[in-house]
Formats: C-alpha cells, structure tokens, sequence
C-alpha cells in the first residue's frame, strides 16, 4: 500500500481530475486497476507454486518462464525501479520547494531547487536502507501511520469548506462543480492516454511484497494477500479522491478574495463558482491561455488547501513520497542481486555479494543510487513518470504471460494454492499492458520491447547452464508429444522422406569422423540416434548406464550435435543392434537406416565377430532399415589414443562443459561399438595429474588417424563427391548426396554420378541418367558411363585376393564329406569350393570395381557407393567382407549405401 500510495495520491490526482475529469479519471484509476488486479491474481498463482526466494518480479518470471525471459525482464524491473525511485524523490522535492516558495526562501530557482533537494533525499534513503531491513521495516510502519492520517485528513476537510478556502477554487461539495468537472477538459498536449501514462505508476507498486519475498516468513500466504487487498484498498481511495476533487474544487481559480461578481453580471456568468459570487474568468485569456494559480488544473499542492489541517497533507506527502522511494530503493537492489547470482549476464558478478546477516546488497544500494540520482537531476515528475510506465507495463506483461504459458503447458509441477486465476484472463492482462504501452507512447513500447527481445536472443545464444523447470521447458515437452502422436496418425509419404540414422558410434567420441559425416546430413533434415551396445561378462551396471546417457547426452549437445545417445547393455553385439533397430525412436521418429563404421580389422581377431559383423546387415534388411557402411582408410576409433584426452579437454574447456568425459582404451575387435570401462573416466585437470602424465609422442598411424578423424568437422574445399549408383535400391544412395552437398560446409562439392553402361549405349545411357536426374531436381556435374565395367580384372588383382581368402578357405575336397560339415558347423564363415565357384563373376566384379574406383575417384572428397548384397545363408561371411574389403581398399572415405528398395524420390511435386 505504501508504494502503490505514492507520489500520486496527494500532488497529480487532483491535476489527473482537472484534465480529464471525474468520469475519465475513474476510467484511468479502473484501467490501471483492472491491470494491476491480473497482474496480482498472476502473481499470487506463481507465489503459490512453491517457495518463492528473494528477487521478486524476476525470480517468478525467471523461474516460470525461464533464464531468457527472466533474466530480460530481471534488468528492465531493477532499472524500472531505481527509476522510481528517482520519481517519487523528485515529487517529494517538488513539495518542499513549493513550502519554501510559499515562504520566499527559494534558494536559486525552482528546478535546481528541486535537484539539490532530492540529492539531498536520496543519500538520507540510502543510509537509511543500508542500514538494513529492521529500521527500514521500522520506517515503513511510521509512514504508513502519517500516510493513512494524511487521507483521513483530506477527505474530513472536504466536508468543512471555509469562507477563506472560496478564492482558491475549494467550495465544498456541490452538483454544480460536479457537473461541469465530469467531462474530461484537456489543456496543452495533455490527452487521455497521456494524463493515463502520467497516473499509471501510481497503481505500480503492487509488487513490492514480492520484491521482498526473500525476507517474509511466509511468502505464499502473504503475497497473494497482501498483494489483492492492497489494490483493492487503494483502488477504493484512488476512486475516491477523484470524485471528491471533482466535486468540491473548481478547474481555475485566482487566489483573490476580492474577485466577486457584482449582481449585473451574475446572468452572464456560467462557471460554477458564480454560483459562490465569484469570477475567476480574469485569469482565463482569450486566446486560450490560462493564467490562474490555483485550482485542479493549476495547483498541484490544492489538497492541502481542501485539507482539515494542511501540514497533515504535507506530512502525507512526504510519507507517500519517502515509503514509495524507500521501497524501491530496496527492491532494485535485491531485484539485481537475485539477477546477478543466477550468472545470466558475465560481468555482473560482483553485485551478487551480500554483507551482514541479512545479506545485504550494498553493492546494488550504490548502483541504484547512482541511476535514481542521473533522473533527479531532470527534475520534471510528468517527464519521468511515463519513462517507468513503459517497463512496469512490460514486467507486468510478462507476469501475465508466464501464468498463461505455465497453464498451457499443462505441467503437472504447475499446480499453485491459490485457485482464483484463469489462464485466458492472465493472456488478456498480458494483451492489455502491451496495447497500453504502445497506446501511452508507441516509440517508447518500441524501445522497450527491443531491449526485452534484445536481451532475450544475448541470453538465449549463451545458454546459461540453469534448469529451473520452466513452463517452456513443459511446453516444448507438451508440444513435442502432441505432434509425436499427430505425426503417428498420418502415413508416410515419399516425399517426406528422410534418412532417419541408428549410428553404431559407441561412445560418441570414439569415432567422431562417422559422428560428423552423419550428422552432416541429417542435421536439421533428419534423426539421428548414435547407438552403443555395451558387452560384458560381469552384472550391468545400470545405474553407470543411465549416468553415461546423460554424460554423453550433454557432450552431443555442447559440441553442437543434434543426436541422441542411446546406449543398451546385451549379451554381444548383434543382440544389442537388434534391440537398437527394434526399439530405438519413437513413433515416426524412428531411425529408416543402419550406419555402421567398416570392421577394417576384421582379419586380426575373432572370426566370429565378423559373423556378428554380417548378421547386423542382414537384420537391418530384415527389419526393413537401409544399410549404410562407412570406411575411412586410416581408421575411424580414436578411443585407444590416451592423448585424446587432451584433445577432448581442450575442446571442452572453449564450450564451458562441467564434465568433460573421454573414452580410452575402448578398442573393441568388432569395431562398431567400445567395450564398457570399469568405471566412467573423466578428464583430471589437477596440477598434480598433469605433471605425473608425461606427453607421448604419437605414431605415425596414430596421427593420421587423430587427424583424419577431424576431416568431415572442417569445411570442404572445392572437390567431387563421386555417386557409384549400380543397383536401383530405391534412391537412397542419390539422396544422401544430394543432401550432403546441399550444406554449407560441402556446397563446394560438386555430384559426379557413375553407371554401369555398355559401350555402343554410352550417349544413350548419359542422356537417359541425365533425364532422369533432371526429374529427381538433383544437380551434378558429370555423368560418367562406364562401358569396361564388365571387362575381366587384372590377374594380380584376383591373385592378390585368393591370397587374401586363402586362410578362410573351408577346402572340402581335401578331407572327408563328415569332417568338412563339422568343420562349417562350428566355423560357418569358412568358404567353400562351391561357393567361391559359384560367386566367381561377383568376386572378379568387386575387383574390377575397385580398379576403377582407383582410376576415376582417386581424388574425391566422398564416395558414395551401391553396396554390393550377398544371399543370406548362401554367400560366407568371410567371403563377404572380403569382397568388402577388396571393393573399398586404398580409397578416398567412402559410403557403402543400400537402401530398403522402397522408394525415397520422385519425380511429383
């Protein structure tokens, strides 16, 4: 109450009623207490949604709305209240040097008066709030006693008009004065919304318990409380004051009893104080100008004069002026404080330190007072007061909003004490001040609303590592639902289509040129999901699991990659993958395509990883999904290289990550996933541990490996991505180009397209590519037919393979029917006689191919190529892969793409 009765009351209602009238001004007081009530039901509803700790308006948008609507609104609320202060100082200066004027002891003039006056007050109030908040409390119960006397005394006065008072526009209550005050009498530039601007920080302190939360005992009953009753009361006296002004006093008056009609020209006369015998139209020129002293329109002090006992009024006045800029005084500052601990804005550090056992913001105190004193000194209340209204009415908007976004949200942590708001009245309250604001003054609504949104994109950019819980937090969450189940209901398409990737990364760090290849073609286009299938002989540690998942979740999210970390534990490799392509996703977000990385060292361990290796493949055809393998000649796990570490930490120390995790001695002979560590290693940064951790030189294959990990992270250069299209598998080996070089750091990469033709059909089969890229609306460069694609391969090249399969053999002939069945029972991956008889042609294919790759793309940035299929159960699982591995040796990075032969272009818009 003591801040909402402010300056207002006593020196701009009466003027506010001369202006506009008594209707008109009960409209304004309605309005701005129409706004104030939302506002304060909104507010009683975020109050009663839990603990509320200190820092007001800004701790119950930030914590509703988030750090990027808190923290805009947290600075604009703290500078919106220094401001006030400055306010209510200069109206309590303004009487002061009215007192002196009226007894001819200006000290200079009447600005530099007011100026010296209020810089004099206001470092009284500082010394009184530093003292902190017990004399402050102490201070506020006196005012309120001298405040509450002061209004009693007005309107007993207004009941007791005096003969001596009739010269100076106060005659007491009549119909007549009534009657001519109803109607609005606008003087100068003054209008309704401006003479609303000038009011409306009347009606502003109605957050004053909640800019003091920190320090009430229990906020979530006094709030709510304090907050209604003080409108309603308020509300109540402010209506008041405005029909009693308008009925006793008269617009203009001279000050001189001698100005008294004579009774010829009492016809004449129509202003309601010739009904008194007086004739106060001598100070009323004809062009307009007005020259009076005294009355509403004139006499800012004429509630005194109405008074019972004038120095009550003044007393009043100096109490509503003081408790209002004392109160703001202390919730600037706490405001801020509660803003600078949060760490939104970098620099403002040091206002977060409290001093003594309250803790007090000292440090706040003096910057609050340093912004209040930069306003006194222009010394002009109707100047300053609009300047507030502006970013009180935007606070309040947002209070409104949070309640409205909160409820739509429809969180289940939303679920405040206090029942009597409606989110549709709290969205209107929120419409309402953002019309008021521009209504009031349109280029200062603009301003502000570009420093809110100013302020919200420089905290939405650096991303504070805050988790309030905010109702955007529930929305987005509510949203993503919605449309997860709306996007179920609708078919699929083919031109909605996208690649949808389960990446078997592992750790996501381990293999980062797959992470960054992928990602660079489905960011922003499609999901992906880096799988990781954890094995092991001891008991899964589940608990590690689910910390790894958020770990790792965070490391994908501070390096800028939109994926999702999924990691399962299973008994080897190929259930953990079945279980990935079985259930990993949700609804229509579910991966469409395997990528795996190539098993290069599949000749060195275990033959039945391979076996494990080449099932994957067949269980991603049987599950319906395209099958992508990608091979880096240098390798793609980094996670046994101990230095990367380094790497990483580095890396992590520039994106400000708190836990910096790396993967080392991960290595896995299957290669397409990493072994669970004994325990989740974290990068040590203590003197101590770098100084025992002596740098070790890396090999020369480790290098190339580190550095050929980075390849896909930087910008391509001018270069080709070569497309091998030999199998119409549905288009799948054609998007993915297309959609690689449409980002920015591949479009200086041109498609070359290869096909296998015939070569008296060479123009033919060009012509014919050319067309039909022309209807998939996918640009290229060349088209190349290959007419030698059938022609036999060189005979150390087929040499060098059977080499190469020599130890896979099976050799049936030389050994007995029984024991050759035996042996490819227990060894299914063996190569039969009949087999490699029988698969001779796509063997000398596989080598050919790999000539010609040499020959053509021996230079490109990516090849992206139809990967050959075998026979499930017909063609060895080392035979497989060592066509694999002859098709794709010696190459610039290359993807072995197949889709699920469903279609994934066409020509139709």
């Amino acid at each position: 109450m003591l801040n909402i009765w402010g300056v207002m009351l006593f020196i701009r209602m009466s003027w506010i009623v001369g202006q506009a009238g008594i209707v008109l001004s009960c409209v304004i007081v309605l309005m701005a207490t129409v706004v104030t009530t939302i506002t304060g039901l909104s507010t009683s509803a975020i109050a009663t949604n839990g603990f509320v700790r200190g820092g007001g308006a800004y701790y119950l948008i930030s914590r509703s709305l988030g750090p990027e609507f808190g923290g805009s609104i947290g600075l604009i609320f703290a500078f919106a209240n220094a401001v006030a202060v400055a306010m209510y100082v200069v109206g309590f200066a303004e009487t002061v040097v009215e007192l002196l004027g009226s007894v001819d002891c200006i000290m200079t003039d009447e600005i530099n008066d007011i100026r010296i006056i209020g810089t004099i007050t206001i470092i009284l109030l500082l010394g009184i709030s530093m003292a902190g908040m017990e004399w402050e409390a102490k201070a506020q119960i006196f005012l309120l006693v001298v405040l509450i006397t002061a209004i009693f005394n007005y309107f007993i006065g207004s009941f007791i008009p005096l003969k001596s008072k009739e010269s100076q526009g106060f005659f007491g209550y009549d119909s007549a004065i009534m009657m001519e005050n109803m109607g609005p009498d606008f003087r100068g530039t003054e209008s309704f919304f401006s003479v609303f601007a000038i009011f409306f920080p009347a009606a502003t302190g109605i957050l004053a318990g909640a800019n003091i939360s920190g320090d009430l005992s229990d906020p979530q009953l006094a709030i709510p409380r304090g907050t209604l009753l003080a409108i309603l009361i308020t509300g109540i006296v402010y209506l008041g004051v405005a029909i009693s002004t308008g009925s006793c006093i008269v617009r203009d008056a001279t000050g001189n009893g001698n100005d008294t009609l004579g009774a010829q020209f009492m016809a004449n006369c129509t202003d309601a104080a010739c009904k008194f015998g007086y004739d106060f139209s001598f100070c009323k020129g004809d062009d307009g100008q007005y020259n009076c002293r005294y009355g509403l329109q004139n006499d800012f002090q004429v509630m005194s004069i109405v008074s019972g006992f004038s120095p009550i009024i003044t007393a009043g006045i100096f109490s509503a002026t003081l408790s209002s800029a004392l109160a703001s005084l202390v919730s600037a500052p706490k405001v801020f404080q509660a803003l600078c601990k949060d760490n939104i804005y970098p620099g403002l550090e040091m206002f977060a330190k409290g001093y003594g056992k309250n803790n007090e913001p000292l440090r706040g105190y003096i910057l609050t007072f340093c912004i209040a004193l930069a306003f006194i000194l222009i010394a002009q209340l109707n100047v300053i007061a609009p300047i507030i209204s502006n970013f009180f009415l935007a606070s309040y908007a947002l209070i409104n909003f949070s309640v409205f976004h909160a409820s739509l949200a429809n969180s289940p942590g939303w679920r405040p004490s206090f029942k009597f708001y409606n989110m549709w009245v709290s969205l209107a309250g929120a419409v309402l001040c953002c019309v008021v604001m521009f209504v009031i003054n349109w280029w200062a609504a603009l301003m502000t609303n570009v420093i809110v949104m100013g302020l919200y994109i420089y905290v939405s950019y650096k991303k504070p590592d805050v988790n309030w819980g905010s109702s955007t937090q529930a929305l987005t969450y509510h949203q993503a639902l919605t449309h997860s189940l709306h996007l179920s209901s609708v078919e699929d398409h083919i031109k909605n289509f996208r690649p949808q990737c389960l990446v078997m990364t592992g750790y996501p760090n381990s293999r980062p040129a797959l992470l960054h290849l992928v990602h660079a073609f489905t960011k922003n286009v499609g999901l992906m999901i880096c799988g990781h299938v954890r094995t092991g002989s001891r008991r899964p540690n589940f608990k590690e699991l689910s910390n790894d998942q958020t770990r790792y979740q965070r490391w994908l999210l501070k390096n800028e990659t939109k994926a999702f970390y999924t990691p399962v534990f299973a008994d080897d490799m190929r259930q953990g993958t079945q279980y990935l392509l079985q259930a990993a996703g949700l609804g229509r977000l579910r991966p469409n395509t395997l990528v795996i990385g190539y098993k290069s060292d599949w000749r060195d361990g275990d033959m039945m990883n391979v076996e494990t290796y080449i099932h994957m493949i067949h269980d991603a055809f049987d599950f319906q999904y395209g099958s992508v393998v990608f091979r880096l000649k240098e390798g793609l796990d980094v996670s046994h290289i101990s230095e990367q570490d380094d790497l990483l930490s580095s890396q992590e120390k520039t994106s400000g990550m708190k836990d910096v995790v790396v993967s080392i001695n991960m290595k896995d002979s299957d290669g397409d996933s990493s072994k669970p560590l004994s325990k989740a290693t974290s990068v040590q940064n203590s003197p101590a541990m770098q100084k025992d951790k002596s740098p070790q030189r890396l090999n020369v294959a480790d290098q190339r490996l580190l550095d050929a990990s980075q390849l896909f992270k930087r910008k391509q250069g001018k270069g080709t991505v070569d497309v091998w299209w030999l199998f119409d598998d549905g288009g799948l080996t054609l998007l993915i180009p297309y959609l690689l070089t449409n980002k920015k750091k591949w479009k200086d990469c041109k498609i070359r397209v290869f096909i296998g033709g015939k070569i008296n059909r060479i123009d033919h089969d060009r012509r014919a590519m050319a067309t039909l890229l022309s209807k998939f609306r996918i640009d290229f460069s060349d088209i190349n037919v290959l007419g030698d694609i059938n022609t036999k391969p060189k005979k150390e090249n087929v040499t060098a393979f059977e080499e190469m399969i020599e130890p896979y053999r099976l050799k049936e002939d030389d050994m007995e029917q029984d024991t050759a069945e035996a042996q490819k029972a227990s060894e299914p991956w063996r190569i039969t006689d009949n087999e490699l008889e029988l698969y001779r042609a796509k063997t000398n294919r596989q080598i050919r191919l790999n000539e010609l790759l040499k020959e053509h793309s021996s230079t490109a940035n990516l090849i992206v190529m139809s990967m050959p299929l075998a026979r499930k159960g017909a063609v060895s699982s080392a035979l497989y892969m060592s066509w694999l591995e002859t098709l794709s040796k010696d190459l610039p990075p290359l993807l072995l793409v197949r889709g699920n032969h469903q279609s994934v272009l066409t020509f139709y818009s």
